[in-house]
Protein backbone atom coordinates (compact mmCIF):
# COMPACT_ATOMS: atom_id res chain seq x y z
CA UNK A 1 0.00 0.00 0.00
CA UNK A 2 1.38 3.25 -1.12
CA UNK A 3 -0.54 6.61 0.71
CA UNK A 4 0.27 9.76 -0.04
CA UNK A 5 -0.99 13.35 1.03
CA UNK A 6 -2.51 14.74 -2.82
CA UNK A 7 -2.33 11.53 -4.19
CA UNK A 8 -5.05 8.44 -4.46
CA UNK A 9 -4.22 5.42 -3.07
CA UNK A 10 -2.37 2.57 -4.45
CA UNK A 11 -2.09 -1.28 -3.49
CA UNK A 12 -0.64 -4.15 -5.13
CA UNK A 13 0.38 -7.60 -3.77
CA UNK A 14 3.44 -9.24 -5.27
CA UNK A 15 3.90 -13.20 -5.75
CA UNK A 16 7.72 -13.76 -5.13
CA UNK A 17 7.86 -17.23 -4.22
CA UNK A 18 10.53 -19.23 -5.53
CA UNK A 19 12.32 -16.03 -6.49
CA UNK A 20 15.94 -15.42 -6.00
CA UNK A 21 16.24 -13.59 -2.60
CA UNK A 22 17.66 -10.56 -3.11
CA UNK A 23 16.46 -6.85 -2.87
CA UNK A 24 13.74 -5.73 -5.33
CA UNK A 25 13.01 -2.05 -6.36
CA UNK A 26 9.76 -1.11 -8.24
CA UNK A 27 8.96 2.60 -9.36
CA UNK A 28 5.33 3.26 -8.45
CA UNK A 29 3.52 6.88 -10.44
CA UNK A 30 0.80 7.72 -7.90
CA UNK A 31 -2.02 9.85 -9.30
CA UNK A 32 -2.55 13.18 -8.24
CA UNK A 33 -5.85 13.10 -5.84
CA UNK A 34 -8.23 15.09 -8.90
CA UNK A 35 -11.40 14.95 -9.45
CA UNK A 36 -12.28 12.33 -12.53
CA UNK A 37 -9.45 10.06 -11.55
CA UNK A 38 -9.65 6.40 -11.27
CA UNK A 39 -7.99 3.38 -9.29
CA UNK A 40 -8.43 -0.10 -9.49
CA UNK A 41 -8.71 -2.19 -6.38
CA UNK A 42 -6.38 -4.65 -6.98
CA UNK A 43 -7.30 -6.95 -4.21
CA UNK A 44 -10.64 -7.21 -3.80
CA UNK A 45 -11.77 -10.26 -4.94
CA UNK A 46 -14.98 -12.81 -5.50
CA UNK A 47 -15.58 -16.28 -6.26
CA UNK A 48 -16.60 -16.97 -9.65
CA UNK A 49 -20.34 -16.21 -10.73
CA UNK A 50 -20.81 -14.78 -7.09
CA UNK A 51 -21.17 -11.08 -5.55
CA UNK A 52 -19.65 -11.85 -1.77
CA UNK A 53 -16.31 -10.19 -0.74
CA UNK A 54 -14.18 -12.80 -0.28
CA UNK A 55 -11.76 -12.98 3.53
CA UNK A 56 -8.69 -12.14 1.13
CA UNK A 57 -10.10 -8.75 0.25
CA UNK A 58 -10.28 -7.32 4.12
CA UNK A 59 -6.93 -6.43 3.83
CA UNK A 60 -7.39 -4.28 1.21
CA UNK A 61 -10.56 -2.77 1.74
CA UNK A 62 -9.79 -1.79 5.34
CA UNK A 63 -6.69 -0.07 3.78
CA UNK A 64 -8.92 1.82 1.84
CA UNK A 65 -11.74 2.55 4.35
CA UNK A 66 -8.70 4.54 6.03
CA UNK A 67 -7.81 6.25 2.87
CA UNK A 68 -11.31 7.36 2.59
CA UNK A 69 -11.41 8.41 6.50
CA UNK A 70 -8.04 10.02 6.23
CA UNK A 71 -9.57 12.03 2.42
CA UNK A 72 -13.09 12.86 4.16
CA UNK A 73 -13.45 15.97 1.72
CA UNK A 74 -13.57 12.86 -1.77
CA UNK A 75 -16.99 11.26 -3.12
CA UNK A 76 -16.47 8.57 -4.95
CA UNK A 77 -18.26 6.09 -7.24
CA UNK A 78 -17.20 2.54 -6.58
CA UNK A 79 -17.12 0.44 -10.19
CA UNK A 80 -18.02 -3.23 -10.77
CA UNK A 81 -16.54 -4.62 -14.05
CA UNK A 82 -16.86 -8.16 -15.79
CA UNK A 83 -15.09 -9.70 -18.58
CA UNK A 84 -17.47 -10.18 -21.94
CA UNK A 85 -17.94 -14.10 -20.83
CA UNK A 86 -22.06 -14.37 -19.92
CA UNK A 87 -24.76 -12.57 -21.17
CA UNK A 88 -24.68 -8.33 -21.25
CA UNK A 89 -27.89 -8.73 -18.84
CA UNK A 90 -26.24 -10.98 -16.67
CA UNK A 91 -22.88 -9.24 -16.40
CA UNK A 92 -24.92 -5.92 -15.59
CA UNK A 93 -26.33 -7.29 -13.03
CA UNK A 94 -23.06 -9.55 -11.25
CA UNK A 95 -21.20 -6.32 -11.91
CA UNK A 96 -23.55 -4.10 -9.88
CA UNK A 97 -24.03 -6.34 -7.09
CA UNK A 98 -20.00 -6.45 -7.16
CA UNK A 99 -20.15 -2.62 -6.73
CA UNK A 100 -23.04 -2.64 -4.38
CA UNK A 101 -20.92 -5.40 -1.60
CA UNK A 102 -18.44 -3.14 -1.70
CA UNK A 103 -20.14 0.30 -0.93
CA UNK A 104 -21.67 -1.98 1.83
CA UNK A 105 -18.87 -2.97 3.51
CA UNK A 106 -17.12 0.60 3.07
CA UNK A 107 -20.49 2.04 4.93
CA UNK A 108 -20.31 -0.70 7.51
CA UNK A 109 -16.83 1.02 8.56
CA UNK A 110 -17.92 4.19 8.82
CA UNK A 111 -17.58 5.98 5.24
CA UNK A 112 -20.92 8.28 5.09
CA UNK A 113 -23.08 6.59 2.33
CA UNK A 114 -23.77 10.62 1.53
CA UNK A 115 -19.66 10.11 0.14
CA UNK A 116 -20.45 6.79 -2.11
CA UNK A 117 -22.08 5.79 -5.01
CA UNK A 118 -21.72 2.65 -6.81
CA UNK A 119 -22.55 1.07 -10.06
CA UNK A 120 -21.80 -1.68 -12.16
CA UNK A 121 -20.87 -1.26 -16.04
CA UNK A 122 -20.89 -5.12 -17.02
CA UNK A 123 -18.24 -5.72 -19.81
CA UNK A 124 -18.75 -2.27 -21.51
CA UNK A 125 -15.85 -0.74 -20.44
CA UNK A 126 -12.73 -3.24 -20.83
CA UNK A 127 -9.42 -2.65 -20.40
CA UNK A 128 -7.87 -5.58 -21.93
CA UNK A 129 -8.24 -7.89 -24.53
CA UNK A 130 -11.06 -10.59 -23.83
CA UNK A 131 -10.33 -12.88 -26.16
CA UNK A 132 -7.13 -14.18 -23.54
CA UNK A 133 -7.33 -15.30 -19.66
CA UNK A 134 -4.96 -12.80 -18.75
CA UNK A 135 -6.98 -10.22 -20.00
CA UNK A 136 -10.27 -11.24 -19.14
CA UNK A 137 -8.78 -11.63 -15.67
CA UNK A 138 -7.71 -7.63 -15.93
CA UNK A 139 -11.18 -6.33 -17.36
CA UNK A 140 -12.78 -8.50 -14.14
CA UNK A 141 -12.45 -5.77 -11.45
CA UNK A 142 -13.20 -3.15 -8.90
CA UNK A 143 -12.14 0.19 -8.87
CA UNK A 144 -13.04 3.62 -7.21
CA UNK A 145 -12.97 7.17 -9.58
CA UNK A 146 -13.23 10.27 -7.72
CA UNK A 147 -16.61 12.11 -8.70
CA UNK A 148 -16.30 15.57 -6.25
CA UNK A 149 -14.02 16.96 -3.76
CA UNK A 150 -15.26 19.25 -1.73
CA UNK A 151 -13.86 22.40 0.24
Amino acid sequence: KITKPGYLYHSESFLLKGAEMKNYSLDIALKALEEGKEVVLKNVFFDYDDHQLLPESETELLKFTQFLKDNDKLVIEISGHTDSLGTESYNQKLSEKRAESVYDYLIKKGVSAERLQYKGYGSNQPIADNTTEEGRALNRRTQFKVLEIKE
